[in-house]
């Protein structure tokens, strides 16, 4: 008796079959899915903590967008056009200041030139591989939710929980603000920790060139990384873009990026703050220029509506 219900007991039991193994790909789309199901983002939990997200997973948070007043929207709506015309002018400058300094001054033969470039080719070409895309994806989560963190910490938050995996991640903070939200889209970490290292090395270690152009290559690899895996991250329904607008905080992300470049580009040339200067005096000529130019067209474009108004 005891044999036969032991074996009836093994009949009963589930059969145990290995799982299968889920591509990067399906992890992403099954992750879309989650993120764009509003019955499952709905949050029935402490309504006091905020969770802030880096998704490409499921995010519990209510739509932001759904609850905002239709002022504020149109008020949020204003000053991102409003910026639109700064973007372009900095962007404008920006690309004037880097063909001046690349061609006309030779930049482009210069040592710091080509460590970079040859560190930004290799992220990208690791990018479009696939090769390690979820060692790669893992390391992005983390740094974003590190800085995270750290600009909570800077606005005397209060940190209670932390995720990271390859489906996405989050922290669970007490505070939140535009800086906090938008800050991993700005700050490249990883390029921030390698300019530390450097610095260390510099100050306990004699001057020596390997180590120049090992920071040049490296910051390379980390700027490209933090870019080329923002774009990809950012159509992705992120509730960091949604909790102050999608559309201003694309504006904003997008001009912080901008000035990051510029002051990358006065510290790769000699007397950076005389760099800083010229790029000032450079913007200001350009936006009188381009202000010039839209209140003329302006004017034309009324003279032209007035002129059918009348036929």
């Amino acid at each position: 008796m005891v044999r036969q219900a032991r074996k009836q007991a093994r009949k009963k039991q589930p059969v145990r079959r290995r799982r299968n193994r889920v591509s990067f790909m399906d992890a992403v789309r099954s992750a879309n899915l989650r993120a764009h199901d509003r019955v499952n983002n709905q949050r029935a939990g402490n309504r006091e903590l905020k969770t802030v997200r880096a998704t490409i997973a499921a995010t519990d948070l209510e739509d932001f967008e759904d609850g905002v007043g239709w002022l504020q929207r149109l008020g949020r709506w204003g000053l991102a056009i409003a910026m639109l015309p700064l973007c372009w002018v900095t962007m404008w400058t920006l690309l004037s200041r880097f063909f001046h300094a690349t061609v006309e001054q030779g930049f482009w033969q210069s040592s710091e030139f080509w460590f970079f470039g040859i560190g930004a080719f290799w992220m990208v070409a690791m990018f479009w591989s696939g090769l390690a895309e979820k060692l790669f994806l893992l390391v992005y989560v983390f740094g974003h939710e590190m800085t995270h963190l750290m600009f909570v910490k800077v606005f005397w938050g209060k940190v209670t929980d932390m995720h990271v995996s390859v489906q996405g991640g989050y922290i669970t903070t007490n505070k939140t603000n535009l800086v906090i939200a938008l800050s991993p889209y700005v700050v490249p970490l990883w390029s921030l920790v390698a300019a530390m290292i450097y610095v260390a090395c510099r100050f306990f270690l004699e001057p020596v060139v390997w180590l120049d152009l090992a920071f040049y290559c490296v910051t390379g690899v980390t700027w490209t990384f933090h870019i080329i895996w923002t774009i990809w991250m950012v159509p992705r329904d992120q509730p960091d873009l949604k909790e102050n607008g999608t559309f201003l905080s694309l504006v904003i992300i997008y001009m912080a990026n901008l000035l990051v470049l510029v002051g990358l580009l006065c510290l790769a040339e000699d007397a950076p703050l005389q760099n800083a200067r010229e790029f000032a005096h450079e913007w200001l000529r350009h936006a009188a220029t381009w202000g010039d130019f839209a209140w003329r067209w302006g004017l034309r474009l009324y003279g032209e509506i007035r002129a059918a108004a009348r036929l």
